[in-house]
């Protein structure tokens, strides 16, 4: 079975690299975005198996980018974990509400992000 394709789209490539290298280990393939609209061509080409998306990045911003794909029929299954700086409560339900399978804020422990990763792919595949 082939692995498993997670995009993972900020505007900070250090977060990217952070996030990037774990999911490596895990035997995961990762692809990179560091801007919306980057992201949104990227996810529609490649129909990855799960998106990690921060919300504020160039050009377009994570909410834009989570509704335009949840709201397409061909990539509405992608789970979408949101993971932002963005820590207010109208913030997370906006997230929900366009989408969003998670909401994560920065600082966040790997571990953490890596287990729902996991648990997301793991509920695509049944």
């Amino acid at each position: 079975m082939s692995p498993k394709k997670i995009l993972i789209v900020d505007d900070e490539v250090d977060l990217v690299e952070t996030v990037r290298f774990p999911l490596e280990i895990e035997g995961y393939d990762t692809l990179v975005s560091y801007n919306g609209e980057d992201a949104l061509n990227q996810a529609r080409k490649e129909k990855p198996d799960l998106i990690i998306l921060d919300l504020m990045l160039p050009k377009l911003d994570g909410y834009k980018v989570c509704r335009l794909l949840k709201f397409d029929e061909r990539y509405k299954h992608i789970p979408i974990l949101m993971l932002t700086a963005k820590t207010q409560e109208k913030d997370k339900i906006l997230g929900k509400e366009t989408g969003a399978d998670e909401y994560i804020t920065k600082p966040f422990e790997m571990d953490y992000l890596l287990g729902k990763v996991k648990e997301y792919l793991k509920i695509s595949s049944e």
